[in-house]
């Protein structure tokens, strides 16, 4: 490493090249490392690890200022070499094998590495004796330390012999040369034959990309500040390119707002174009000038595209030798390219400079060319900004794709495109476009409206290519009955979608877009659960479920699993009602849904399943993760249940007076529509909670009285309610016209057993009370229900907590129920209540300190250092009055706090 640092020479004086000229020695200088420059580990390891390793070749590629250069000169000037270092700049006259190994050999001199006497130079510059090569290579080969040569700007090498010359040199002097070569494009070297013997190191454009941390860096050091979001921004619009970065931060210095600067710079008045149309753009030859600019309209570019936009047919090898010389041209896919974005954004403004008026031009022919091989989404846009609306419906609608405005990752971005559309564009796929833009913002009136006009104006069904606007006319329908909550329009509807489905003509087409008949069977079942048909609405929704299938029907699969969620749970199925609520929560995690496109059900179901449980904690935790309500006024249904959940929880938390006051709340909060007669009748169950929690089973009974007949959960709410209020006769004649179970679950059947029990007590036949409890007992245990004996009332209590056998059979239902229901008969002297609530993090501390853990083991589980964990038990202490562990606990299970 000091023969290469410090033993330097300027150069022969008078050396001259074979052919006559003197030999430029600033060729073997380390470029200058600018004080901006930005060190990164990740790429100087990279470059260490493989040349003081087993790798015999380094390439470092990439476009015009990747920062390839300076990252080897910085590289060169710090890091440990495993031996001493040439560095030569080529440039385009070394294309001769005599020039080039001409100055090669100089560069090793140069840099204080001795060659013997017989490897003197080229005495030609067109060629090179093969016997020099040997000597050259047989001397690096018996170093005891490797050369380094750097060979920078390799792009300029393209003679075929000098990278002969040059693999046999590297092959033969094996262990004594390690080279490493800063390119724009491919070497002509047989780069596969390193790969495959593992002696091959790359650095490519995409490594070379800085990152957001760099940028920010980078912006520091020329004295700007930029937020995380500026920086980000910044790093995504130049695509990490270094030259456009510096070049941007530089132009961004002289603004009076530089992070403003570099949101908004126009590139086509940049520096940074300046610097891409002469070092990239002006390097080429007209036809591919005119291809880049011709094609910088799309966002990725098929040769097929390339052709039609420039009306030549060679296109393919073009493309090819763009992406071989790192002209901002990358593959992305099987025959499918693209521009560095930045690139192509000065390309447009450039191409608007040349050929005003072209591009509008050039977006028609993309859109006609991406439809006709069936990319129809990525027409689209270019059918939208050529003006083309007519077309762009047509494709749309041609296509089957118009439920890609209701679903999938397309919707918010189709929306977005077709609001620019001119009210008058003429034609009735069109007009359909207009209406579901409508229904997918919930504006039925209108939505409704555009349909009709697009209806009257639809070719019959038999006529060529009508069908796929028949059933596109269908499926709005079905949308708009969904937001309308019309169970029989959805019903008809959905018959005319479903034999338009049947048509051979729409197979292929229907196949390619399953959110058609995924987004039919969700509104038939949401409609039918509107109606309160569950049975019906099941089997819709667990259509929607099976035929959805990726992220296209993400959204509607994860909202037709809420809303089965919702059945199962109404009908007391607690265990199928939270596997399909988990269902439908990792469904949105899985595709990401952003939170405009989730439905709340799946919380509020798992927060009522928690009530059940009488796990408070986890319930209020699901409730303040689901929002009360959707922006769109299309799902009503999820904020009235948000409401009705939320007023359970109130009241299984002590609270029936607020419990009230959210039900309250709900009915005097306007809404477009009334609630469904079932939601009514849920008010009218979780009023009666309250009323009777609050110690007033009157208004429990009143709550419920035009209820008892509906079913056999407001029968027992009803039944339960009488016997609080002594009513005992009213209460045994609803009890005697109770129905069997019916299909309802285990949180129906438990609440059944535990009224008929205290019926049978009341009469003085406490051997079959006991049999009821018995019986309520196993059927609770799977689901751990123990919300209905929370509820039953004090005489519970009583059986529970005289030791019989319904109580010690059944110790997971634990002493605080029987603790809560001897407490409100004054049974047993409860514990006092907390004088501080404990905070969720506290719970869980406690939790795990039930389980016997250590102070240390907690740490460990909840990602805490111990101290916190320290200041945490403190905390419980004093809120629970104990002192030591143990006592925490058995005082946590006291108030039912575990």
């Amino acid at each position: 490493m000091s023969e290469s640092r410090g033993s330097a020479r300027e150069s022969v004086p008078g050396g001259l090249t074979p052919n006559g000229d003197p030999v430029l020695a600033a060729r073997f200088t380390l470029p200058h490392v600018p004080k901006t420059f930005i060190r990164r580990a990740r790429l100087a390891q990279c470059l260490t690890r493989a040349l003081t390793g087993s790798d015999r070749l380094v390439l470092v590629n990439g476009p015009a200022g990747a920062g390839k250069t300076l990252l080897a000169a910085d590289w060169v000037r710090t890091a440990l070499l495993p031996g001493p270092m040439a560095w030569l700049t080529v440039e385009s006259g070394d294309n001769t094998p005599g020039i080039f190994w001409a100055y090669v050999l100089e560069a090793l001199r140069h840099h204080g590495i001795p060659l013997p006497d017989d490897i003197a130079g080229p005495a030609r510059p067109s060629e090179v004796d093969d016997s020099l090569l040997a000597r050259l290579a047989a001397h690096l080969n018996g170093r005891t330390d490797p050369v380094v040569l750097v060979l920078d700007e390799f792009e300029r090498i393209s003679a075929p012999e000098v990278a002969d010359e040059l693999q046999f040199v590297l092959h033969h002097a094996g262990a004594g040369l390690r080279l490493l070569l800063i390119s724009r494009t491919e070497p002509l070297l047989p780069l596969h034959r390193y790969r495959a013997a593992g002696e091959l190191t790359e650095i490519r454009a995409a490594d070379l990309a800085f990152l957001p941390g760099e940028t920010a860096e980078l912006a520091r050091l020329h004295g700007l500040s930029l937020s995380d979001g500026g920086t980000h921004a910044l790093t995504e619009r130049t695509g990490g390119w270094v030259a456009g970065l510096r070049l941007c931060i530089l132009a961004a210095q002289r603004a009076e707002d530089p992070e403003t600067f570099l949101k908004e710079f126009e590139t086509g008045q940049s520096t940074v174009a300046d610097f891409l149309l002469a070092e990239v753009l002006e390097t080429q030859s007209a036809a591919s000038q005119d291809l880049l600019l011709r094609t910088s309209i799309c966002e990725r570019i098929h040769p097929g595209l390339a052709n039609a936009l420039t009306g030549r047919d060679d296109a393919a090898p073009v493309l090819a030798e763009l992406q071989r010389a790192n002209a901002f041209v990358e593959p992305i896919s099987h025959s499918w390219y693209r521009l560095h974005p930045l690139f192509a954004e000065i390309l447009r403004a450039h191409l608007n400079t040349r050929h005003p008026g072209l591009e509008h031009e050039l977006h028609g022919t993309a859109a006609r060319w991406l439809s006709d091989v069936g990319l129809v989404a990525e027409a689209l846009p270019h059918a939208a900004d050529a003006g083309d609306w007519a077309f762009a419906a047509d494709r749309l609608v041609d296509d089957l794709a118009i439920g890609q405005l209701f679903t999938g990752l397309n919707a918010d971005r189709l929306r977005a495109l077709f609001t620019r559309m001119a009210p008058d564009t003429p034609g009735p796929a069109a007009g359909l476009v207009r209406a579901a833009c409508e229904l997918a913002r919930c504006d039925v009136g209108r939505g409704l409206a555009d349909l009709g006009r697009a209806e009257a104006h639809l070719p019959p069904v038999e006529a060529q290519d009508a069908s796929a606007a028949h059933l596109s006319c269908a499926l709005l329908r079905v949308m708009a009955g969904r937001l309308l909550g019309s169970a029989d329009m959805v019903e008809s509807a959905s018959r005319r979608a479903e034999e338009l489905e049947g048509r051979e003509a729409l197979a292929e087409r229907l196949e390619a877009h399953p959110e058609m008949r995924v987004l039919r069977f969700a509104a038939l079942g949401s409609a039918r659960l509107w109606a309160g048909r569950f049975d019906a609405a099941r089997a819709a929704l667990t259509s929607a479920v099976e035929a959805s299938h990726g992220p296209s029907t993400a959204q509607t699969q994860h909202d037709a699993l809420g809303r089965l969620a919702l059945i199962d749970f109404l009908e007391g199925w607690p265990g199928r009602a939270e596997e399909q609520a988990r269902l439908a929560i990792a469904e949105a995690e899985r595709f990401g849904l952003p939170p405009s496109g989730r439905t709340s059900l799946g919380r509020l179901v798992l927060a009522g399943i928690d009530i059940e449980r009488d796990d408070l904690v986890s319930a209020r935790a699901h409730l303040h993760r689901a929002t009360p309500s959707s922006p769109c006024a299309r799902d009503p249904i999820t904020a009235w249940w948000w409401s009705v959940t939320s007023s359970r929880l109130l009241v299984a938390g002590g609270d029936p007076v607020q419990a009230l006051q959210v039900l309250d709340d709900m009915r005097e909060t306007p809404s477009a529509t009334s609630p469904p007669f079932w939601v009514d009748g849920q008010v009218a169950l979780a009023a009666a909670a309250a009323h009777t929690a609050r110690g007033h089973p009157w208004s429990a009974v009143e709550a419920l009285a035009e209820w008892q007949d509906a079913g056999l959960h407001y029968a027992i709410a009803s039944a339960h309610a009488r016997l609080a209020a002594g009513d005992r006769d009213a209460a045994r004649a609803l009890l005697d016209a109770l129905p069997g179970p019916n299909g309802h679950g285990p949180a129906v059947t438990v609440r059944a057993l535990l009224v008929r029990a205290q019926v049978a007590r009341m009469l003085g036949d406490e051997a079959t009370a006991r049999h009821l409890i018995a019986r309520a007992l196993t059927v609770a245990r799977p689901g751990r229900l123990k919300r209905p004996f929370l509820e039953a009332g004090p005489w519970l209590g009583q059986l529970l907590g005289s030791g019989s056998p319904p109580g010690r059979a059944h110790d997971w239902l634990s002493i605080g129920p029987v603790a809560k229901a001897q407490a409100a008969d004054g049974v047993g002297a409860g514990p006092a209540p907390v004088a501080e609530p404990l905070s969720d993090r506290e719970c869980e501390v406690l939790g795990l300190l039930a389980q016997m853990m250590s102070t240390q083991e907690i740490a460990a589980e909840l990602f805490l250092s111990v101290n916190t964990v320290k200041t945490h038990l403190k905390n419980i202490y004093r809120k629970l009055a104990v002192t030591r562990r143990g006592e925490a606990v058995r005082r946590a299970r006291e108030l039912h706090l575990l």
